[in-house]
């Protein structure tokens, strides 16, 4: 009966040897699988027999572009959009994998692979793809506490019929996503659905660590263990015992303290500074980014060990630009919250104002939002918002013209590295120099905001300011 078939997957190689080593791993793992040798073959065998998930190399000729891969990923989307792919490359074609990621591949692996971390992916893309990883936001909040997350956009349902598969194991999580998206949010989802949920989420911004101070923040230090010592220091990994240790801005972390947290990641032991004994905790490791993980260790800037530890599940965020309708619904929801926290009466959104933040492009993601809809609300004082009063509550922030799209003029001509530089300088001079503050406005970890500085010749931060 066909409810009760083996899941069926399809192997997309043109290496007879690749095919036989997936083949054999995934009936050893309880699959069937199927070979095609090319693009058009693995089409063909779409079109004729029900498929569960695909393996799929980028290169099926002498050139190594991969555009032959991404195009077969464009028609296996087009035929069956809720089909997933797994991407098969190697390192040095990381970048070409995170395109395939970016148009629609559940994840990738590389060549050679671990065959226990590949069925481990293979089961999690699997799971994810089964009717109840589509569930409506009403069924899914039925089940988890999704509160504080906004949404119904079928890529945020999937993010969280994810956690809610994910939460209650120790599957170390690597949650992608532009600044501003929200990735903290899917953090604390992830803890309090889990059975850790009595104990501490503790939160870290790696970006704000200095080197320094790497070893005695994330693992604390007894007293006497260097000069300003004067009592044993409980660490962040010590605090989160039994709990989540949220790792956020792991991309910031430098090659030599990456060493150093991999440890706790391999046999969850730790050694504060100073102490003579290794001490053991228990902790589920969550950790976020907004960069490309994946490049950076191709790049040598990422450790790859360190890598392989932190993502056995991914989430990758959508941006706000790529779930539009659901605008309306956290304009609403944050203006509510804005209103409460000032102490105001409830606000609304015209109809016209709605659609015009819908087709907004929002860089900045659901924190621009935010930061938009107070704004207007404090500079308006009107019950209902109109267009026009975030037309001119931006004209009030920025001081200039805007064209129709609500957008600040004054940029034209200029290159993306001068406009960057335009705008770290305004937000310079807005927060009177306060690094954190500028950082958090830019949407940048204060790491990230120092080496722009330094590359746009706009001079550094106090030596007070530098320290977390």
């Amino acid at each position: 009966m066909e409810s009760t078939r083996k899941q069926r997957i399809l192997i997309v190689d043109d290496d007879s040897a690749v095919q036989v080593s997936l083949a054999l791993l995934l009936k050893q793992s309880g699959y069937d699988a199927v070979c095609a040798d090319d693009p058009q073959q693995a089409l063909a065998v779409l079109a004729l027999q029900p498929v569960d998930l695909v393996l799929q190399d980028m290169n099926f000729s002498l050139q190594t572009s991969g555009e032959e891969g991404l195009q077969l990923l464009a028609g296996i989307r087009a035929a069956q959009p809720a089909l997933p792919v797994l991407l098969m490359t190697a390192w040095g074609s990381i970048a070409l994998a995170v395109r395939g990621m970016q148009a629609g591949a559940a994840n990738f692996f590389t060549k050679p692979w671990d065959n226990t971390q590949l069925a481990e992916l293979i089961r999690t893309t699997l799971e994810a793809a089964t009717p109840a990883g589509r569930a409506s936001r009403q069924a899914l909040d039925a089940q988890f506490d999704f509160s504080g997350i906004v949404g119904e956009h079928p890529r945020l349902l999937k993010v969280l019929s994810t956690i809610g598969q994910v939460a209650n194991t120790r599957a170390p999580v690597l949650i992608l996503g532009e600044s501003g998206c929200g990735k903290e949010l899917i953090a604390d989802a992830l803890h309090r659905n889990s059975s850790r949920a009595g104990k501490a989420i503790v939160k870290i911004n790696m970006g704000a660590i200095t080197p320094s101070l790497f070893e005695s923040e994330m693992f604390g230090h007894v007293r006497g263990a260097f000069t300003d010592a004067k009592a044993d220091r409980k660490g962040h990994v010590a605090s989160a015992h039994e709990g989540t240790l949220f790792l956020d801005e792991i991309g910031e972390l430098n090659r030599s303290d990456q060493v150093k947290l991999l440890r706790v990641l391999q046999d969850q032991t730790y050694q504060p500074v100073g102490a003579s004994r290794t001490e053991r905790a228990d902790v589920r490791v969550v950790s976020a980014t907004n960069r490309e993980l994946a490049e950076l260790v191709a790049s040598g800037e990422f450790r790859e060990d360190l890598f392989y530890r932190l993502n056995l599940i991914t989430i990758r965020l959508p941006p706000l630009r790529e779930r539009r309708s659901d605008i309306p619904l956290l304009a609403r929801h944050i203006l509510g919250e804005v209103a409460a926290s000032y102490g105001l009466p409830a606000a609304s959104i015209a109809p016209q104002a709605l659609e015009w933040l819908s087709a907004q492009p929002w860089p900045g993601n659901i924190r621009q939002l935010k930061q938009t809809l107070e704004r207007t609300l404090l500079l308006v004082g009107r019950s209902e918002l109109r267009q026009a009063d975030f037309v001119a509550a931006e004209q009030h922030e920025h001081g200039g013209p805007l064209n129709a799209a609500g957008a600040r003029l004054g940029v034209d001509g200029m290159t993306l590295e001068q406009v960057e530089r335009h705008m770290i300088a305004h937000a310079l001079e807005q927060h009177q120099g306060n690094i954190s503050r500028v950082a958090k406005a830019l949407g940048l970890s204060r790491t990230a905001l120092y080496r722009r500085l330094e590359r746009h010749g706009l001079g550094s931060a106090p030596e007070s300011e530098a320290l977390p």
